[in-house]
């Protein structure tokens, strides 16, 4: 079913003449998890939205990230008393899929914002559908970790071009090459992510087994099939060299990964695009001391891929009472109009899901969003596990596990042993 927008119907009341009584302003409850620069940018993208339209207000509440916020949907759907639109990872799709949380979302209703399919990056939709093929989420961004670097450390090496950017780096050894001069130039912790956290080793070992090839965990469920468990042991070891090395910081929690790059200490950061507005407003206000840039994690194995997510957005069950059609159809309007206004949500560093937005000029002068905006098409997204993706049991095993062993507490073939027995018991 086609729904029309209540702008449509007024029109076509006007041209025809029909005394049709005036509609009612939807309302669109609606729950996010954006704390920080994202929420501040957010809350603008809703503030112009209501300002532009009289027909639909969205009234927004923000949530805590993670398990909190998942929770409470599961809960909240339950009994019909959730949001009318929600943001979603995409990497929590199968936990949604199972709890029976997610609605479907149509052809019909793409239409009625004015998007489809062919929109979408393609990495980004798969993500966003189910095992059925159908889509139950529209994706609105990619975001991924990316190399932050500090030019002044790799001033006099071969890693700098002409121009002053990256350079150099197509393998393992180029990237330590690169670590190694980087401390010989002073810097004292030459590459810095969150070593002690469950993020931050994840997607740097997960970014690392992608690259080879390797698998997690299986479409049917298997964990690290085939030779990926041989995969996964080389990805612990070059982690662990690093730390061997005094290369990475000792168990580093995120926000001191952070600072060590911010405040000149490490020539590299391994990072999400989020920390983009960090990097760009300490430059603006003339507190960071130091050029720097931002790139896709380079082919660094046998082949150039990156962890990704993407935020998206989604309709949840509302008991056993289905969405009015007018509500839905209102809800679609906010989904098609946060698309096309993503280029303020690039602002936050990351790359928009909706092609054209990222296929912009205004996009592609935006750095260094531009520069890394490749990774959209060759990114590794979370396998798709109730086990998997943010605030997950994998999550988890990257802290317990990966992290105990790249500071030399576990051999790396344990840790990926343990990691897999840890996986493999939360599936039963």
């Amino acid at each position: 079913m086609k729904f029309k927008t209540l702008a449509q119907v007024s029109a076509i009341a006007a041209i025809t003449g029909l005394g049709l009584p005036a509609f009612a302003q939807q309302t669109v409850t609606w729950w996010d998890f954006f704390a920080g620069g994202d929420g501040v940018r957010m809350k603008a993208l809703i503030d112009q939205f209501n300002a532009e339209h009289d027909d639909i207000e969205i009234e927004a509440t923000t949530l805590e990230w993670g398990v909190p916020f998942y929770t409470k949907i599961r809960t909240s759907a339950a009994v019909g008393r959730g949001p009318d639109l929600m943001t979603y990872h995409l990497s929590r799709m199968p936990l949604g899929l199972s709890e029976g949380v997610l609605t479907p979302i149509t052809a019909e209703d793409l239409e009625a914002g004015g998007i489809a399919e062919g929109d979408f990056f393609a990495g980004a939709l798969d993500s966003a559908k189910g095992p059925d093929g159908q889509l139950y989420a529209v994706p609105f961004d990619i975001h991924s970790i990316v190399l932050y670097y500090n030019k002044s450390y790799l001033e006099g090496t071969r890693f700098l071009d002409d121009d002053g950017n990256l350079t150099g780096i197509s393998s393992v050894a180029d990237f330590e090459e690169a670590l190694a001069a980087a401390k010989e130039n002073g810097a004292e912790s030459p590459v810095t992510y969150a070593t002690g956290d469950d993020g931050g080793v994840f997607r740097v070992f997960y970014t690392l087994l992608s690259q080879q090839g390797g698998t997690l965990i299986s479409d049917d469920g298997e964990v690290l099939p085939g030779d990926s468990a041989e995969k996964a042991v080389k990805a612990v070891e070059i982690m662990t060299k690093w730390h061997d090395e005094g290369w990475q910081p000792e168990q580093a929690l995120y926000e001191a990964s952070v600072a060590l790059f911010t405040s000149g200490k490490s020539a590299f950061q391994l990072n999400g695009v989020w920390e983009v507005p960090t990097m760009n407003d300490l430059a603006a206000n003339g507190d960071l001391g130091f050029e720097w840039g931002a790139v896709e994690i380079p082919q660094l194995m046998d082949s150039q891929t990156t962890w990704a997510d993407s935020h998206a957005w989604a309709i949840p069950v509302q008991g056993d009472e289905a969405m009015d059609p007018d509500k839905r159809a209102a809800v679609m309007q906010v989904i098609g109009w946060m698309e096309k206004h993503a280029i303020q949500w690039a602002d936050a560093g990351h790359i928009p899901a909706y092609k054209p937005v990222a296929e912009s000029e205004e996009f592609k002068v935006m750095e260094p969003n531009a520069t890394y905006s490749t990774l959209a098409s060759k990114a590794t997204y979370d396998p798709r596990s109730e086990v998997a993706g943010v605030a997950s049991p994998a999550y988890d095993a990257a802290q317990n596990i990966i992290s105990p062993a790249i500071h030399g507490y576990l051999s790396p073939e344990d840790a990926v042993a343990q990691m897999k027995g840890e996986l493999e018991s939360r599936m039963k």
